[in-house]
């Protein structure tokens, strides 16, 4: 027997539109099955005067609106932003250069980490939003090019990853949910999926 409290989904064809193996590990801690959604060439572009919290929501619609799930299947789409000091929305960085320059910005400094998420069935869609406000203690020029170097972060929002030694060495605090910061509020989407996906 199927005890889970998320059996109801096991009518739907699950897949996370997502490469990051952050995402697939969490996503994989609700214990329901899914595979991964064919990749598509989607354009992650936003207006220009969207407000910075609204960003990753966005994005996160955006994608959806690409797969157009048909039939049973249900498609989960996310983004993840790191909102700098300044309300800069800082994205992946595109070499060690723009690395280390985000990273500069974030030193010393709370910032807000912003995770959109999409859930998507031929019949409805659901957007949430979760933000993260993480303080970084001062970080060396030494102690940045360390982490760029050792851990080349630059398949994450923001330049870093929360479960890396920069998560340890340099986040003196967080305020909200930990795997949101990672690129999953895994503990709202458990919700959304339980309570507003039943068949």
């Amino acid at each position: 027997m199927n005890n889970n409290p998320l059996s109801h989904l096991d009518s739907y064809d699950i897949m996370l539109a997502s490469a990051s193996p952050r995402r697939r590990e969490l996503l994989a801690m609700l214990e329901v099955p899914f595979t991964i959604a064919p990749p598509l060439d989607i354009e992650e572009s936003y207006p220009s005067d969207l407000p910075a919290v609204e960003v990753a929501p966005y994005l996160a619609r955006l994608k959806s609106h690409a797969y157009s799930p048909q039939g049973n299947q249900m498609i989960i789409t996310a983004d993840t932003v790191v909102v700098a000091p300044d309300a800069t929305v800082l994205g992946k960085p595109r070499d060690a250069r723009d690395a280390a320059m985000m990273l500069r910005r974030l030193s010393g400094a709370p910032h807000d980490v912003v995770t959109g998420v999409a859930v998507a069935t031929a019949e409805r869609r659901e957007v949430i939003s979760c933000t993260t406000r993480v303080t970084f203690a001062p970080l060396s020029d030494s102690e940045i090019d360390f982490y760029i170097d050792r851990f080349k972060p630059f398949d994450k929002a923001g330049a870093y990853g929360i479960q890396e030694w920069i998560g340890a060495a340099a986040v003196a605090s967080i305020s909200g949910s930990y795997y949101n910061v990672m690129g999953l509020p895994i503990h709202r989407l458990y919700t959304l999926l339980r309570d507003n996906f039943a068949r």
